[in-house]
């Protein structure tokens, strides 16, 4: 009699459909609480039919780069000289001498490629790409034009080159324009050194805040403990165990998973998993704070990629009337925009649009997982925001009769700030004029 084997995967997605907040969320996969540096996942839930009497014309999009290598030159090395250090001194214990041999491995895996993009990243951006021809034949299975920008960086120009070079091979008739260049950095990656500083400057609220939120939820005695022989030893010689743990080991824990080495080992074990969550809260904290709506800097970070959402409306209101009044002016504009960036990005222009209440002022910071805030829904590795534009199928469509859908990670979104037409679909017009409101009360 042949065996029947659950599949894992379906084992993964029986078990989230149970589980009600982050903590289980992450019980079930601890690599969700890798906060920014959680792998892709990719949507279980399929579209809402297309409104009867309308058709997709046109897409807008902008998409984080796949999963990475850390991000700095000492990232590997740091935990390994401190682990080292222990070893040389016999401080080791069992399974800290096992911690820095897998250390030691991904840190030559690492080896001249930090913040490069994995395969998994490529992967990730070729499913992406997949799904959008499966999803959206009316603009990536035409002829049509797709305009596609990166961020001069080169994991972003990889993923950006992987999604086209996929959607090319499932329909070789798309024209297909690629640019990665200074000139639009203004908008792919806006620097404005001004918001930066009051994220959370020295000594303001919001550093106390943040500070004093992380200390309440996590403590690195255990691992601590756990890895070095004598707590004598540690506390003499390793400088902020805080951070050690719970900032370096982590990151290097989490994003294994994004890495090859993922299929050999994980370095999840070091923690429990109270830790992982406790861990994810005070990062969690840490993001809606410093690119998110909180009013502990005043509630401005939200803004800080203002000039990417100007672009939309700009190009979105160039290109509409095109559209419009001609199905061949496809042949002449692009039919799709498409961007890639930054998880820097993607953050706080969720937060702008309030897409699934992501804008959403909360006073206390025990209320983001209450009311599931969970960066790890918002930008994780690949991340993207579709803006997806439906039109009447009858003559003479004006632009008030434009439809709008946003896709957040592949998920239809909503936006509750907005009234639906029905379901996820919103009119244009409403959604233009909020966001230019809202872009009114910001003052430079």
């Amino acid at each position: 009699m042949k065996k029947t084997i659950f599949p894992l995967f379906l084992l993964f997605f029986a078990l989230c459909a149970v589980a009600q907040n982050a903590r289980d969320e992450i019980k079930v996969n601890p690599y969700l609480g890798g906060d920014n540096y959680t792998a892709y996942q990719e949507p279980t839930k399929a579209l809402s039919p297309t409104p009867e009497g309308y058709e997709v014309f046109y897409f807008s999009h902008y998409g984080r780069h796949g999963s990475r290598y850390l991000i700095g030159k000492d990232v590997y090395k740091n935990p390994v000289k401190v682990l080292q250090a222990a070893h040389d001194a016999g401080q080791l214990t069992e399974k800290g001498e096992d911690v820095l041999k897998k250390c030691i491995t991904i840190r030559d895996d690492a080896q001249g490629r930090v913040d490069e993009l994995t395969p998994l990243g490529a992967q990730q951006h070729r499913g992406i790409a997949r799904r959008l021809s499966e999803r959206f034949p009316e603009i990536f299975g035409k002829d049509n034009i797709i305009d596609a920008k990166s961020s001069t960086i080169i994991r972003c120009i990889l993923s950006m080159a992987n999604e086209m070079a996929e959607l090319q091979g499932r329909n070789p008739n798309l024209n297909i324009k690629m640019d990665a260049s200074d000139h639009d950095m203004y908008y792919i990656l806006q620097e404005d050194k001004e918001l930066k500083k009051q994220r959370a400057p020295r000594g303001s609220e919001a550093e106390k805040a943040l500070n004093a939120f992380r200390k309440s939820k996590f403590d690195p005695t255990r691992v601590m403990n756990t890895l070095f022989k004598s707590e004598d030893y540690w506390k003499e010689n390793v400088e902020n165990p805080d951070d050690f743990i719970g900032t370096a080991l982590w990151k290097i824990a989490q994003n294994q998973q994004s890495l090859e080495l993922r299929k050999n080992f994980s370095l999840l074990d070091i923690f429990t998993n109270d830790e992982l969550y406790n861990i994810w809260l005070s990062r969690n904290a840490d993001w809606y704070v410093k690119y998110g709506p909180s009013m502990l800097n005043g509630g401005t970070q939200i803004y800080i990629q203002r000039n990417l959402i100007k672009k939309i409306i700009e190009e979105t209101e160039a290109t509409l009337p095109e559209l419009l009044k001609d199905s061949n002016a496809r042949l002449s504009v692009p039919s799709a925009h498409m961007r890639f960036g930054h998880e820097v990005v993607v953050m706080p222009t969720a937060c702008f649009m309030n897409l699934n209440g992501a804008g959403t002022i909360y006073k206390n910071l025990d209320d983001l997982e209450k009311n599931k805030w969970y960066s790890y829904k918002i930008f994780p590795m690949a991340s993207n925001i579709q803006i997806v534009f439906y039109r009447p199928t009858t003559p003479n469509a004006k632009e008030e009769d434009v439809l709008v859908k946003f896709l957040l990670n592949e998920e239809e979104a909503n936006v509750p700030d907005l009234k639906a037409v029905k379901g996820p679909y919103y009119k244009w017009t409403d959604v233009k004029a909020y966001w230019e409101n809202k872009l009114s009360k910001y003052k430079e």
